[in-house]
């Protein structure tokens, strides 16, 4: 069985939530704090033992690239600050860092396709670019461990309130053993009546048949759905849920994003004492 080595990042969103700012600024680099959502989500792959990463933008994303791509002039201008310099010389140097190219929005499905050179028969993981999970073993690592222990495609998911599972992609589970769930269907943002409260949370480890099963589903509106191509996978038993530990943070969405922020300063010792006086203050 070959190890997980590659991840890949769709980073194709408009960010609708977060307008007028992802006019100009991609979400995916709005800051928590003083470092993009992205870096966080790297960082995490980094952690889980990826060592090379293929983000996949779509136009007016170039910002992305610009991050993880050095700087001499930002460099120059730091040469006497060197604790700045550090951390931006920082940025990326652990992992091998590739762009891709989403040309039109043909969905989540096309998305993945645009990494097939990439990842060609070797299983690997994917990301969501603004799911920001925070966890003592990273998501990513417990998903990578239970495709060792069970090779299959794996969906990452947690449990939502009821009155929450009509935001996500919630699956319809067959056999539960502990964390791994076996499902036979995902049903899309259930109005009523959902399967379950297992809701996939953007982390996923695909198999090379992907791409194959991607290949079958048809576009709907103009766009090609990779839940689509996993539920197919699933008639066949060949994937699984696995219920990761850790907070997820949605960082498309503006409340989600401001949590984020809190809880981020609040472990800051630089900023933690001096926050909680200031929203003492506040409240």
């Amino acid at each position: 069985m070959k190890a997980i080595r590659k991840g890949i990042i769709p980073c194709g969103g408009l960010g609708t939530r977060f307008l007028p700012v992802t006019k100009a600024v991609p979400k995916e680099i709005l800051p928590v704090i003083d470092t993009p959502v992205l870096g966080y989500i790297v960082d995490e792959l980094v952690q889980s033992g990826i060592d090379q990463i293929l983000i996949i933008l779509a136009p007016g994303k170039e910002a992305i690239r610009e991050y993880f791509t050095d700087s001499a002039r930002l460099e120059k201008a730091l040469k006497n600050k060197p604790e700045m310099l550090e951390k931006v010389r920082a940025i990326g140097k652990n992992v091998e860092i590739r762009f891709g190219m989403q040309k039109e929005p043909r969905g989540s499905g096309d998305a993945v396709m645009q990494a097939q050179e990439f990842t060609r028969d070797e299983p690997f993981c994917m990301s969501n670019g603004d799911d920001l999970i925070v966890a003592d073993v990273p998501a990513t690592k417990q998903l990578i461990d239970a495709y060792a222990a069970t090779p299959a495609l794996v969906v990452g998911v947690q449990k939502v309130a009821e009155s929450e599972t009509d935001k996500y992609g919630i699956i319809n589970p067959t056999e539960t053993n502990g964390k791994t769930v076996w499902c036979d269907g995902i049903v899309e943002k259930p109005k009523q009546n959902p399967p379950s409260r297992l809701a996939a949370l953007g982390r996923y480890v695909f198999t090379p048949e992907i791409y194959e099963r991607i290949q079958k589903v048809k576009e709907v509106n103009g766009e090609i759905g990779v839940t689509d191509a996993i539920c197919d996978m699933m008639k066949d038993g060949k994937v699984y849920a696995y219920e990761f530990d850790g907070k997820r943070y949605d960082m498309g969405d503006r409340f989600g994003a401001l949590t984020a922020t809190v809880d981020f300063a609040l472990k800051r010792p630089e900023l933690a004492e001096k926050f909680k006086a200031y929203l003492r203050s506040v409240l």
